[in-house]
């Protein structure tokens, strides 16, 4: 592939062939990859811009610079690789890094690159995404140029507040509904709705339900029939940021706008959605190709301190690095061993369990299966088990007021694994949906948390109600539960009032 590696100086044009060779010798399959060799400066403009060349302007990206550049000036972090996910996929190298280094970023891209390339939740991903981040560029300038930089800037402000208020899962759902005709709908106006009857026999049904109840339900199920044919959205609406761009009263330039920022959402859900997977089995291959082909004897020391770094724990953190690729050693430990299935499930044994060897060797198989199916909450679901959790000493942590520390809360496995899955599920973040776009009948939005156990950051919640009702261009409201009461929020011309009120 001499495209891919003509950009690079002879030394590390000769290092990717022999790392691409022997990823592929273990089965990796990767696009081609294009590097490029950046100063630690150029390299922190690149991560600035979410590793892509071009970004639309906006002072967020200025203000990633400086905290990466003061950051590696004053040695707290250092960025050893990046890879974006496109075909060919473009990946980037510290310029000073050792040649041991080097290999390690290497070897970790192809496995990050055969992620991209297989995982089911990146297959509906755009793979030029270089070319539609500078088509974002583009729009985003000329709206400038023609409105003036302070204002547009000012409306993107407002769309990155609302960016996490979209659907992860839409891409990956296949709605088939066929058009109703005329005649149908006419049907379904007109139809009488089914009357509510208790159950009885038949010498008690005229006192289980006399008339007047009849009539009652029947009136009842009249009015919520009505309110349903005129309700709008007809059901939720988990994609707040597609309800806005197609109903709100906005400019072109600001539904463009909206439009940039919602694209982009999405291009990057699926590497949170992924984070924990995706860094273990790059972890899991560079640690393979290095150790058993790659690494010389004199490079063994700068490995190990390198590694070192990447797989540290610290008490209330997650380290999707160690978590992912003991995991995945775990998977492939058990399938080879034949520790999976019902026989495996219904022992009871820990002694036996402790023993078991099957001999299966169906390890590596697996591991390649779990890396093309599974996204973080279903990978731990499935795999995260109470051997594992007890082998690799897992805790729930919360913080204490008390003492102002992180400290250990249970040591039960439920509640680890709890707690874990809370972490990612909706990346961590609260679940909003456009419950109905005419709120009491005055053209209000009314937004609803679909609350599962934990209250909203009343802050954040304040903040996006403001911007949510900037851009609807009329009162918002926010339906929630605060220590289990229901409570309406509602904003009007950035004002926040507060009521009581039924959460159903």
């Amino acid at each position: 592939m001499p495209s891919a590696l003509s950009r690079l100086p002879a030394y590390l044009r000769d290092i990717q062939e022999e790392v691409e060779g022997h990823a592929r010798d273990f089965g990796l399959d990767f696009f081609p990859i294009l590097y490029e060799v950046l100063d630690y400066k150029t390299m922190n403009e690149v991560a600035a811009y979410g590793g892509f060349p071009t970004r639309y302007p906006h002072w967020r990206f200025g203000m990633d610079y400086e905290q990466l550049s003061k950051s590696y000036e004053w040695g707290l972090s250092k960025i050893y690789e990046m890879v974006i996910n496109t075909n060919p996929a473009y990946a980037y190298l510290l310029e000073g890094n050792s040649t041991t280094d080097q290999k390690l970023v290497m070897a970790h891209v192809c496995a990050h690159v055969d992620f991209f390339k297989h995982n089911y939740y990146f297959s509906k991903t755009n793979r030029k995404m270089i070319d539609g981040m500078a088509n974002h560029a583009s729009r985003v300038r000329r709206h400038m140029s023609r409105w003036g930089q302070d204002v547009v800037e000012e409306f993107i402000d407002t769309c990155l507040s609302l960016e996490n208020l979209i659907d992860p899962m839409s891409a990956y759902i296949v709605r088939q509904r066929p058009p109703r005709t005329p005649e149908q709908q006419r049907a379904d106006e007109e139809a009488e709705p089914e009357v509510g009857k208790l159950r009885s026999k038949g010498y008690m049904d005229s006192f289980i339900n006399p008339p007047e109840y009849l009539e009652a339900q029947k009136k009842k199920k009249e009015e919520e029939a009505k309110k349903q044919r005129h309700r709008f959205p007809e059901q939720p609406q988990r994609d707040v940021l597609q309800f806005l761009i197609e109903n709100a009263p906005l400019e072109h330039w600001q539904r463009d706008v909206l439009e940039v920022v919602r694209d982009e959402a999405y291009y990057f859900a699926p590497q949170a959605m992924t984070k924990i997977m995706n860094e273990g089995w790059a972890t899991y291959w560079h640690s393979k190709i290095l150790t058993e082909k790659a690494l010389h004897a004199s490079e063994i020391i700068d490995y190990a301190d390198a590694c070192s770094g990447v797989l540290a724990t610290s008490p209330g953190k997650l380290n999707p690095y160690k978590l992912g690729v003991e995991l995945l050693r775990n998977i492939e430990d058990r399938w080879n061993k034949g520790q999976f299935g019902k026989e495996w499930d219904e022992c009871d044994s820990m002694d036996q369990k402790k023993d078991w060897d099957r001999r299966t060797g169906l390890g590596r198989a697996k591991i390649f299966e779990v890396r093309k199916l599974y996204n973080d909450i279903t990978f731990l679901d499935e795999f995260f088990t109470m051997e594992f959790c007890i082998e690799q000493k897992f805790y729930s942590f919360g913080f204490q007021e008390r003492s102002g520390n992180w400290e250990i809360m249970s040591k039960e496995f439920k509640k680890v694994k709890d707690q874990l899955l809370k972490m990612l599920t909706n990346r961590g973040q609260p679940v909003i949906v456009v419950e109905d776009a005419n709120f009491e009948n005055r053209s209000e939005l009314l937004l609803k948390h679909l609350h599962e156990g934990t209250d909203l950051d009343a802050n954040q919640a304040r903040d996006t109600l403001r911007n949510a009702a900037k851009v609807w261009s009329r009162p918002v409201s926010l339906l929630t539960k605060i220590e289990n009461k229901g409570k309406l929020l509602r904003c009007e011309d950035g004002n926040i009032s507060e009521r009581s009120a039924e959460y159903a």
